[in-house]
């Protein structure tokens, strides 16, 4: 096939031309995205039973749903949390291949099925299914900065001005409104409704029947008599939307002809329907959103949309109100893209070095530069086939590309040179020489780094997501890059390259004294290393030993070094859970969230806090009112140059502010690396009572008996959890016998109770073309004692009012604020952060050895989020490589029609290892997902190097009829200027990888220390390792066979 190009140069060239217009057109209309969809489909059911405890939303309302969710088609779990504001969220997970709409219709179903055996007033209520993504791509709030409006007003203006249309932006999955929902709220005074003689119960009647909308008919429809000319539609205005109109409904007439109305005995406003969540942005009220987007969202363009929205929406804001973006993840995403790509420009430029001081001219030196635009721009091409975008991973594997696909040309231009000096050839017929010679090992080299990848393609799951962009990345800038190799640069070195004479620097100047003195250097280093070649295959015993030792320390190292899932990132903002005792107010919770969010805003690198009271992220967001989440959003990271601003910095110093204040307990989080993984710290979990059998109390007891034993194990850093059975409460008795004495139905006292103390959604009505909740419940002064039931009244059978406080007693007990589930089993979800120097993985291992021998028969374990992720990658580990390994070694099989040569190749491997694992332990890294990807990549890089002597070995043996060590030794000889030309092409060429900072920085430090560690250990032990495990392998088969080495091989 070279023959053919180098012929035609013309036709070659404009091949490549086509390649690269394909690729600049496709790498145009890519999306720009930081990870390939890695979120698994979720979908939310959530209702309100409003006025119940949680456990009374656990019995009634989440146990009906569960049995009929469980088993959806591809779930994974499913987590609820059923909370003392009567809420009740559950979040199916399902597989990463379901498709999400799908799977909200099947769920919906199930869902319809229990509506059956679901309370009336949760029914009434709504019960929502919807899709749901993790990734919160943004924080922003609405704010009044001379407190002109309160939060009420302000949600609301958000919710109807241009939440709607959020909604409707492509990608947009759900909306997080943090804020009060407008209601029309009926305020009873019970000792005012003792005196008229009137209970809440003919109230709430009352206002059923008066404010209803209903159809009136049409006039003048068919069928009619002959002769009518006109049809009009009728309506009548029924229903009611206005305070002072509730304020007019007639409860019954009185006996003078006068009417007792709903304004004589109660307060109505317009008002909260339930206050269980306020926010505050730099310690001012606000309405704080957050947008979360669906798992396949093109993130930055999602975005975009969205600013375009609320730009158009602020130009009609009212005065004094103003909107302002505290996080928006998608500046990670663009300053990441940004970093890798400079990155990608530093490699490009260092790699350009390398290659002109090897060759030393820059006609050669322009060929295998132009290779790496022509593979790696034709690559995007190969993107659109994938269904690909651009993205983290995709843009590491071009950085670490530059140096692969730039090695082939090299190979080439190198062997060209290599005969036109040696051989006196012209340069055609010198590139027609050197292709004979080096088509075998490019199209070997490309098969190898190819088959080492593809297995590892197909597995599934987020880590098998990573795998496959990563390595088809991989697989399809080596395919150009062989093809380039192949047609354009021999076509090019067949034009470009001169004779040696005509190509010579001036020996006197700056650049030709240099060149002079590099080529002594190299020409004594390559007789010093040619030397000890020979010595070493003099002394295989003690080489075999060498490598069993290599093999051994790769081994250890590999074994002791940390694991975790992905570095930690600065995503330039972080998270605060706040925890008060239980039962705090919502008053004194948001006093003390906003304290440490303004002590918060003095260090310096923060540009905005923001506070939401109410909220507990340690159990999944559901409501509490003696926690709080504390946002942090840092300025950019060009402008965070001081250690003080770094999060590794002002995290720990959330601990010292917290200490400031006594009863409040905080912990700093930093987002989760990955989209859609836990906001609970690194490590995420659940304790599930797989039994059934225990209550609350002794599942709380076996919690806190395992948090006490975890916190004696150096590993396990914070593992906090915010289940608690001490929350104070009161209970109700009712004395059944009283009320059959006195005729009072049992339904009659339970539903008097709840409307007076929980709130009772009586109807609607509309307002500014919505829908809202009219609620009845007791006025302020009559809830805020529990003795005040003394006020509250229910008529019995003879019509006479009987007080609450004659038939119900009340008792101080202590109960749960919040009970979750797992996948229909009640559970405590739990999380936390490995201690300072240990890994994720490290404290997950004791985590599991703790949880078997501390909690009782019964208790299961379940790793979630990325925890989950990170178990699942664990034990896929050693199938990876042993893949890897098993393809690379069937692919040189059938190449070289041997059973034996892979052998040879195969077995420097743990040289890379070896420095891969030496290198991370240096650093301080851990054995993550970036590492083992860089560990795939090494099998391929050492084999490569391999292959490059092995071949020409077999070349001097089976051509020029050498024997076994001479043939080695001069194989070895000739391949040592480009195996280090290619190596430190590519080593250099990751070098930024390595010295990177700013946003992404953790991922791409992670790969470059694996790949550059690897890669160093590979070349320099590896020119060494290689003929000497070849000429053992060898010595193998001649034995085995009792045949003399005659130039055959295998």
């Amino acid at each position: 096939m070279a023959r053919f190009f180098i012929t035609r140069p013309v036709f070659a060239i404009v091949i490549s031309l086509v390649m690269v217009i394909v690729g600049v057109l496709a790498g145009l209309n890519l999306p720009i995205e930081q990870y390939p969809q890695i979120s698994p489909p979720t979908v939310n059911v959530s209702t309100q039973y409003l006025g119940a405890n949680a456990q009374v939303v656990e019995s009634t309302v989440a146990n009906a749903i569960e049995q009929q969710v469980n088993g959806a088609e591809g779930m994974v779990d499913m987590q609820a949390n059923s909370d003392n504001n009567g809420s009740y969220s559950l979040n199916i997970t399902f597989e990463l291949e379901r498709d999400q709409d799908m799977a909200t219709v099947d769920v919906q179903n199930r869902v319809a099925t229990a509506l059956a055996s679901l309370p009336t007033e949760v029914t009434n209520s709504g019960v929502t299914t919807e899709k749901q993504s993790p990734n919160t791509v943004m924080y922003f709030a609405l704010y009044s900065p001379n407190q002109t409006y309160d939060q009420l007003f302000l949600k609301n203006y958000g919710s109807i001005n241009f939440v709607n249309a959020l909604k409707r932006v492509d990608g947009v999955s759900t909306i997080g409104e943090y804020g009060p929902e407008y209601s029309m709220r009926i305020w009873l005074k019970p000792d005012r409704m003792a005196q008229l003689n009137v209970t809440s119960l003919e109230v709430a009647n009352a206002i059923q029947k008066q404010s209803v909308q209903s159809p009136t008919g049409t006039i003048g429809q068919l069928p009619v008599k002959d002769g009518q000319e006109f049809q009009y539609s009728t309506r009548i205005d029924s229903q009611l939307n206005e305070p002072e109109d509730f304020e007019k409904i007639v409860i019954r007439a009185l006996p003078d002809g006068s009417f007792l109305r709903v304004g004589d005995i109660a307060r109505v406003e317009f008002a909260a329907k339930q206050s269980t969540v306020v926010a505050d942005i730099n310690g001012k009220e606000a309405a704080v959103f957050a947008i979360q987007l669906t798992p396949d969202a093109n993130s930055i363009t999602s975005v975009q949309e969205i600013e375009k929205v609320l730009a158009e929406a602020q130009k009609s804001f009212l005065p004094d109100m103003e909107l302002k973006i505290m996080v928006d993840n998608t500046k990670f995403i663009t300053q990441s893209m940004q970093e890798v790509f400079k990155t990608f420009i530093e490699a490009l430029i260092l790699v350009l070095i390398v290659v002109f001081v090897f060759l030393q001219n820059w006609r050669a030196t322009v060929i295998p530069m132009l290779a790496i635009p022509v593979s790696l721009i034709g690559t995007f091409g190969a993107f659109m086939v994938l269904g690909f975008t651009i993205n983290t991973l995709t843009m590491f594997a071009m950085i670490l590309a530059i140096g692969l696909v730039v090695d082939d040309a090299i190979i080439v231009v190198e062997a060209v040179e290599h005969h036109i000096d040696e051989n006196n050839l012209s340069p055609k017929e010198a590139t027609f020489r050197a292709m004979d010679e080096v088509s075998g090992p490019v199209v070997a080299i490309a098969f190898v780094l190819a088959s080492v990848f593809i297995p590892v393609a197909f597995f599934g799951g987020t880590v098998g997501v990573l795998y496959k962009q990563f390595a088809l990345t991989i697989t399809a800038s080596m395919a150009l890059s062989a093809f380039v190799a192949l047609t354009l640069t021999p076509a090019l070195c067949a034009m470009l390259l001169r004779p040696s004479e005509e190509r010579k620097l001036n020996a006197k100047s700056l650049l030709g004294r240099f060149f002079t003195w590099f080529n002594k250097t190299f020409d004594r280093i390559l007789t010093g290393y040619t030397n000890i070649v020979r010595t070493s295959l003099s002394n295989l015993k003690l080489w075999t030993l060498i490598m069993v030792v290599i093999t051994g320390g790769a081994l250890g190292l590999l074994m002791t070094l940390p694991t975790a899932f992905v570095p930690d990132e600065d995503q330039g903002f972080f998270m605060n859970a706040m925890m008060l005792p239980e039962a705090t107010s919502m008053n004194r919770t948001r006093e003390s969230a906003n304290k440490l969010a303004m002590d918060l805003k003095k260090y310096d690198g923060v540009e905005n806090v923001f506070a939401v009271t109410g909220i507990d992220i340690i159990s999944g967001g559901t409501a509490k009112s003696s926690s709080a989440l504390v946002g942090v959003a840092l300025t950019p990271w060009g402008e965070r140059k001081t250690p003080q601003t770094q999060l590794d910095f002002l995290i720990p110093e959330v601990t010292k502010i917290g200490f400031k204040y006594p009863e409040m307990f905080v912990f700093g989080l930093n987002p989760p690396a990955l989209p859609g993984a836990s906001n609970t710290g690194r490590i995420s979990f659940v304790v599930a009572d797989k039994a059934g059998t225990s209550t609350p109390v002794e599942l709380s007891a076996n919690i806190q008996k395992l948090l006490g034993e975890l916190k004696k194990h150096p590993e396990v850093g914070q593992v906090l959890t915010s289940f608690q059975v001490g929350t104070p409460a009161y209970k109700y008795e009712i004395d059944r016998d009283k009320l059959a004495k006195l005729g009072v139905p049992l339904a009659d006292a339970t539903n008097t109770l709840q409307i007076f103390t929980g709130g009772y959604q009586v109807n609607d009505f509309t307002k500014f073309d919505r829908t809202w909740k009219t609620i009845l419940q007791a006025d302020t002064e009559y809830r805020s004692d529990i003795s005040y039931i003394q006020f509250f009244s229910v008529r019995n059978t003879q019509g006479e009012l009987i007080p609450l406080s004659n038939l119900v007693t009340y008792s101080k007990i202590t109960g749960p604020s919040v009970l979750s589930r797992y996948n229909a089993m009640r559970a405590v979800q739990l999380g936390g952060d490995p201690a300072a120097g240990y890994s994720t993985g490290q404290a997950m291992t004791v985590i599991e050895q703790v949880v078997k021998e501390t909690l009782p028969a019964g208790y299961e374990l379940e790793w979630t989020g990325q925890s989950r992720d990170e178990a699942s990658s664990g034990s896929r580990t050693l199938i990876v490589f042993g893949l890897a390994i098993l393809f690379a070694f069937l692919v040189l099989a059938a190449l070289y029609e041997s059973w034996t040569i892979p052998f040879s190749v195969l077995f420097s491997v743990p040289t890379a290892l070896l420095g891969a694992a030496f290198f991370q332990t240096v650093f301080g890294q851990t054995n993550n997902i970036y590492m083992q990807i860089g560990l795939v990549m090494l099998i391929g890089l050492a084999a490569k190097n391999a292959i490059l002597i092995v071949e020409y070995a077999k070349i001097n043996m089976d051509e020029k009829g050498m024997n076994l060590i001479d043939g080695t030794v001069e194989a070895a000889r000739l391949r040592l200027r480009p195996i280090i030309m290619t190596s430190f092409a590519f080593i250099i060429g990751c070098l930024p990888l390595m010295t990177s900072s700013g946003a992404g920085a953790g991922a791409r430090f992670a790969m470059g220390c694996t790949v550059v560690g690897g890669m160093l250990f590979a070349t320099f032990l590896g020119i060494f390792v290689i003929p000497t495990l070849f000429v053992t392998v060898e010595r193998i088969v001649e034995k085995i066979s009792s045949k003399p080495t005659d130039g055959s091989v295998g």
